[in-house]
């Protein structure tokens, strides 16, 4: 089709909803957004497209919550500061069972879905692996017919757009809203007032009780915004509901009719700021006032949200709340809400203490996400005290009555006393966040098997001897519907054409494709998918990196978020070496490989940049290199998302998992490579110790240190002495050192040097080098056998099962939440009123 303005001939539509498909995608195009061209753009047709999907979301969700408020059943609130949700159309379309009658609509226009899909900006509100596993579990939830809210914030910019500039990372604005979000609908007449700043009074009432009121507080808005969640294929639509902030209107006009009309502006800007940007950039004061006015923000509009939702209904009996009600925070970022929750009950509902504790610790449960203990939050008191004076009062009265607890359990252990405070102890005292979710939640979990142990026996070992009880774990997992079934359609159709469609719905199917991983002819039909997926994603790589990639080369890949403990490092470290053994001719039984990294850095992050600015270098020179082109390709990909790994994802031959042991918390990217048939390389971190036990270890290349193995590692660790000692490590280096990746850029790698070299280097990436270049030769032997490389393909996707986030939900539900599936009362629902119509 042309580029040019295009005239549609057709009837009329019909101006009735709920239709035929046709019928309302015309109308939408026509009347809603007043279009009879194309105009050479998809954007209307996207827009009109999303509309008529959304209408039939729209319905569905209408049906689920009467039949929800019918039954009475108990609901759970999953609070995240992240929800990287992606594009939505795919998505709702494959989960309403409508691909082929919008591909039927989509004929009059002259377009393919997917052309028309590529005008959707990704809905960035996360940063990774915690944002996305959130969207997983929505998508779970809903498919499962379980009734569960997300609720969030609707950042007007995502994650920053990440551009590569002489190989540095340049950050952009992600302004992914700024062509409107179809999907949404807003719900102003529900708003809720968040407070801040201002002070605390007392005033006893006529009963003789002494109250505390926070009075004088600048009020903000947060205007709920709600996004559809479809379940696949079942009726069933749940909620998103995303907060935006806003100025309330009296403050504004009672500062501008003052003649204060710059300090009007600047509380406007003040409180549209909550809002405007994903997670702020916390290493000045600023951010981090910002950032706890995010997650303050976020956690008061949803347990208000909820608590008059319950008041409509019961009004001020709160005898059955925690019956009906339960908070799962995903991370430390929400736990805020177990004080928010105690001043809504004992200050706006004049609740005792102890019965709005008791509620309050029966509805509250926490996921931790990171074993590293800088990534806890952790504000300073000043901090608190100026812009949330009172829930620092109500945070100051839950540690007295904790450390009472304590002191029960360890009479007379003062450094008990300090260790588990929730107050530490400093020039600057600080607030451990998570140890408030700890102690105001009936759960605590981690998300996979070895975290949950090293939470239990390290990071929280004193709470787990003193609450046992409260500790379990729930292995991560990703969605099969967008990670196999959308993203790689023709693996789906393959595996569909031989083990029948229910693996899309129960996941555990999936494990039936282990009778063909032998099969001659299935075989030839798995490669020549894994070949089509390849040449997708070598015109991605061609179009954002200029770089060439081969679909006969192994397909080694590495994309997530940049940090040191993820070791991106020891991945380009280990390319310089093959590059120097293609330099040295060492090319006989090489297996040629393409390498892709990609992944976003922090914006302060200062050594993740400047690894992202090392691979850009390497690659760079490698790729010149007429020598290494038949053997070795790299690429940076830059502004990683999800749309990318949707293409990424199907295409990888080899999946790089190699954080150092004990430092991943789960991962999720390891399980989505392994659904689509790659095979793993990694540590035994995070789920790839479960990843390891479901194929077996003749379909997972392992190395690297233990975590039983650290702990003595680091107590003499070398590395000098380690580099000195390996022939290819001191080669790496050597090339390094001699400036060949940056020629006319002198001493730009030398803190990424010091901090291999540096005893206390917390990654060991020295320690591991020689072990990984041993598994890197056992994957280039493998790759060249291609029986049995297909085998090995074939059995881990057949051995995923596990790592469905249906199973993770089912057993947060079960374990945790208590809910009941609505879906068949839901469904019967539906039918008896389409036969009554």
């Amino acid at each position: 089709m042309s580029n040019k303005s295009t005239k549609i001939h057709k009837s009329e539509p019909k101006n009735t909803l709920l239709t035929d498909l046709n019928d309302d995608l015309n109308r939408h195009f026509y009347y809603t957004l007043g279009r009879d061209k194309t105009e050479g753009s998809r954007l209307y047709l996207y827009h009109a497209l999303a509309l008529t999907i959304r209408d039939r979301l729209v319905a569905k969700c209408r049906t689920t919550n009467e039949q929800r408020a019918k039954q009475k059943t108990k609901k759970a609130a999953y609070i995240s500061l992240e929800f990287l949700m992606g594009r939505a159309l795919g998505n709702a379309i494959l989960n309403l069972d409508l691909e082929q009658e919008v591909n039927k609509a989509l004929k009059q226009y002259s377009v393919e879905l997917e052309n028309v899909s590529n005008a959707e900006h990704d809905a960035g509100l996360g940063n990774g692996g915690l944002g996305r596993l959130a969207a997983c579990f929505l998508d779970s939830c809903a498919s499962l017919s379980l009734p569960v809210v997300g609720y969030g914030i609707r950042y007007e910019y995502g994650m920053f757009n990440q551009s590569i500039q002489n190989g540095y990372q340049i950050e952009q604005p992600d302004n992914w809203l700024r062509e409107g979000h179809p999907w949404e609908l807003s719900a102003p007449e529900q708003s809720k007032r968040v407070k801040f700043f201002g002070h605390v009074e007392s005033y006893t009432d006529k009963a003789g009780r002494n109250h505390r009121v926070w009075v004088n507080t600048q009020d903000v808005l947060a205007v709920p915004y709600d996004v559809p969640i479809p379940g696949y294929k079942n009726d069933v639509v749940n909620t998103l509901r995303l907060w935006k902030s806003e100025a309330t209107d009296e403050f504004n006009l009672r500062e501008f009719n003052e003649g204060s009309y710059s300090d009007a502006v600047a509380q406007k800007n003040l409180a549209e700021q909550i809002s405007m940007v994903l997670y702020p950039n916390d290493s000045s004061e600023n951010g981090k006032e910002l950032r706890l006015r995010q997650q303050y923000f976020l956690t008061s509009a949803s347990l208000q949200d909820i608590i008059d939702n319950w008041i409509a209904e019961h009004g001020e009996n709160f005898e059955e709340f925690s019956d009906f009600n339960v908070f799962q925070l995903n991370d430390t970022h929400p736990s805020i809400a177990v004080a928010e929750l105690m001043r809504l009950l004992v200050d706006d509902h004049e609740m005792e203490w102890d019965k709005a504790w008791e509620i309050t610790t029966s509805t509250m449960a926490y996921t931790n996400h990171t074993l590293l203990p800088e990534a806890l939050e952790r504000w300073s008191v000043p901090l608190f005290e100026r812009l949330l004076p009172r829930l620092l009062e109500i945070i100051y009265e839950i540690n007295a009555r904790f450390l009472g607890e304590v002191a029960t359990k360890w009479p007379g252990d003062s450094d008990k006393q300090r260790e588990l405070s929730l107050i530490e102890e400093g020039d600057v005292p600080q607030i451990r966040m998570a140890y408030l979710a700890i102690v105001g939640s009936f759960s605590v979990n981690g998300v996979a098997a070895l975290h949950t142990e090293l939470l239990k026996s390290g990071l929280f070992n004193t709470f787990y001897k003193l609450w046992p009880e409260k500790f379990n774990n729930k292995t991560n997992g990703v969605t099969p519907r967008r990670w196999l079934a959308h993203c790689n359609p023709n693996l789906k159709s393959l595996i569909s054409n031989y083990i029948g469609t229910k693996w899309v719905s129960n996941f555990d199917n999936i494990k039936s494709l282990r009778r063909f991983y032998d099969d001659k002819e299935f075989q030839d039909k798995w490669y020549a998918v894994k070949k089509s997926n390849k040449e997708q994603l070598v015109d991605l790589v061609k179009q954002h990196c200029d770089v060439e990639f081969d679909t006969n080369m192994l397909f080694d890949v590495q994309v997530k978020r940049i940090h040191e403990y993820k070791r991106q490092l020891l991945n380009i470290l280990h390319v310089i070496h093959l590059y120097i053994q293609i330099c040295k001719g060492n090319t006989e039984n090489m297996t040629p490989r393409c390498v892709l990294i990609g992944g976003k850095a922090a914006p302060g992050y200062h050594m993740a940049k400047q690894i992202i600015k090392l691979i850009n270098n390497v690659a760079e020179v490698i790729n010149k290199d007429d020598r290494a082109k038949p053997y070795l390709r790299v690429a940076f990909l830059p502004n990683y998302n999800v749309t990318a790994m949707e293409t990424i994802c199907p295409a990888t031959d080899l999946s790089e998992q190699i954080s150092t042991a004990g430092k991943e918390a789960s991962g999720t990217g390891n399980m989505k490579f392994m659904m689509n048939g790659a095979i793993t390389i990694g540590t035994l971190d995070g789920a790839n110790i479960e990843i390891l036990e479901s194929v077996g270890k003749d379909n997972f290349f392992l190395f690297g240190a233990t975590t039983e193995e650290i702990h003595s590692i680091r107590n003499n660790y070398d590395p000098i002495s380690i580099i000195n000692n390996s022939e290819n490590l001191s080669a790496v280096f050597k090339l390094i050192e001699s400036g060949h990746f940056n020629l006319f850029e002198p001493h730009i790698f030398d803190d990424i040097i010091n901090a291999v070299k540096c005893p206390s280097d917390p990654w060991l990436t020295a320690y591991d080098f020689d072990s990984y270049c041993d598994a890197q030769s056992l994957v280039s032997n493998a790759y060249q056998d291609k029986k049995q490389w297909l085998r090995m393909s074939i059995l881990n996707t057949a051995s995923s099962g596990k790592f469905s986030s249906d199973r993770t939900i089912a057993q947060y539900s079960d374990e945790i939440w208590q809910l009941k599936s609505d879906a068949k009362k839901i469904t019967d629902k539906e039918k008896l009123e389409k036969q009554h119509a």
